[in-house]
């Protein structure tokens, strides 16, 4: 799935993201350019530097995507792309 970003994702609002993606059991990747990241990982998360206007993928292994993506929508920190 990929995404548009609406607002900098910086401490709180990575700490956010990363809370909600802990709370699936699947590995949730995000990439952005060449960089891939693990979700839950707010080092990794923190290094994509996330900016409004930047588009993001979605990846999710071994599991369903549609919980996953109505809980990082909901955050407002991100729109269908």
């Amino acid at each position: 799935m990929k995404v548009q970003v609406l607002k900098p994702v910086f401490a709180e609002t990575a700490s956010q993201l990363v809370n909600t993606a802990s709370r699936f059991p699947e590995t949730i990747l995000l990439r952005k350019e060449h960089w891939v990241v693990d979700a839950k990982s707010l080092l990794g998360v923190l290094a994509l530097s996330l900016q409004p206007g930047q588009t993001l993928e979605i990846a999710v292994e071994n599991g369903e995507l549609e919980g996953i993506k109505e809980a990082f929508l909901s955050l407002d920190l991100f729109k269908e792309a």
